[in-house]
C-alpha cells in the first residue's frame, strides 16, 4: 500500500490525492454581494449539509494553493454575512463552471454565465432561478482554518428559506432523486453525474439490527462467487433463515443475480436446502 505524509509533497500534489480519494462531493453555487452591492458567482465543491435543526450548511472557500489569495465570496460574506446556496443539476452543470472563472472585482458571473438573477426574500444576496433548489442563508460563523495556500475557511450558514422548483417535485409533492439529475465534483476536471440511469437503493439498517458478517453460515461467508457488496446484502437481514445451506457456485451464481436486482429475500430462499 501507498503511503503519503501530507508534510512531505506539494500542496498542489496534496490537493490532487485528497480532491479525487474525497469524492463525489455535491456542489454548492454561492451567490453573495459585498457591501458596495457587488454581486458575485461561484461554485464550491467543500460543501454539505451538518444538521438539520437548526439547518445548517457549511461551505469552504479554501485560500488559493497557487498565491494564497482569497475569493471574493469569502470577502464578501465577511462583509455581508448572507448568502444564497443553489443546488447544481446537469443541466446546468457548464454555467456552472463557466461561473468558477476568476473574473475581477465587480464582474457580475451571474451575466457572464448566462444564469438568471431573482430577489430573495430574506437575504441581499440574489437567487439563482435555474438551480433546482436555492437555500437563503444566514452566515453565522467563518472558521478559518489556517493562512497558507489550500487552507479552508468554514462558512457556517442556516437556512432560513428554501425555493423549490415543483418540475423536480414528485406526485406526492417531494423531490424526486432522479428527476433532479444532480452533478457532482470529483478529481481534476472531473464531474460524476447521479440521474436514473446510475442510481440504486441500498435497504439502510437504521431501526432493524442486520445479523451481519460474522453470522453467516460459512458455505456463504467463503464462497468464491459472492462480492463484499453481495454479503452485505445477504447480512442485512434480521434472523438467518433456518436449514442447510447450498455451498455449489451455480446456486450461488443464481443467488447473486437476485441480490443484483435487490432481491434479498429471494436470494436467501434460493441458498436455502
Amino acid at each position: 500500500m501507498k503511503t503519503v505524509t501530507p508534510s512531505e509533497i506539494t500542496p498542489v500534489q496534496l490537493q490532487l490525492i485528497m480532491q479525487t480519494a474525497v469524492s463525489p462531493r455535491p456542489i454548492a453555487l454561492a451567490s453573495t454581494i459585498d457591501k458596495e452591492g457587488n454581486i458575485n458567482l461561484s461554485p464550491f465543491s467543500f460543501f454539505n449539509m451538518f444538521s438539520t435543526v437548526p439547518p445548517i450548511l457549511i461551505f469552504s472557500p479554501s485560500r488559493r494553493v497557487r498565491d494564497n489569495t482569497t475569493k471574493h465570496s469569502l470577502e464578501n460574506v465577511m462583509e455581508v454575512p448572507e448568502v444564497v446556496i443553489g443546488t447544481v443539476n446537469f443541466p446546468i452543470v457548464q454555467q456552472i463552471s463557466l461561473a468558477s472563472t476568476e473574473y475581477e472585482l465587480g464582474v457580475n458571473e451571474f451575466i457572464k454565465s448566462g444564469l438568471t438573477m431573482k430577489d430573495a426574500d430574506l437575504v441581499k444576496p440574489k437567487l439563482i432561478k435555474e438551480c433546482p433548489v436555492n437555500f437563503e442563508c444566514k452566515v453565522l460563523e467563518i472558521k478559518h482554518l489556517g493562512d497558507q495556500g489550500g487552507a479552508g475557511n468554514l462558512v457556517i450558514c442556516e437556512v432560513q428559506k428554501i425555493h423549490i422548483k415543483e418540475e423536480y417535485l414528485d406526485e406526492n409533492g417531494n423531490l424526486d432523486q432522479a428527476k433532479l439529475d444532480m452533478v457532482a465534483r470529483l478529481g481534476g476536471n472531473w464531474y460524476s453525474r447521479n440521474n436514473e440511469n446510475n442510481l440504486f437503493e441500498v435497504p439502510k439498517p437504521v431501526v432493524t439490527k442486520g445479523i451481519g458478517f460474522d453470522l453467516l453460515p460459512k458455505e456463504i461467508k467463503y464462497s468464491k462467487i459472492f462480492t463484499g457488496n453481495d454479503l452485505g446484502m445477504l447480512a442485512n437481514v434480521e434472523v438467518l433463515p433456518a436449514g442447510t445451506y447450498h455451498s455449489e457456485e451455480t446456486v450461488h451464481h443464481d443467488a447473486q443475480k437476485l441480490l443484483l436486482e435487490n432481491k434479498i429475500e429471494e436470494a436467501w430462499k434460493v441458498l436455502v436446502k
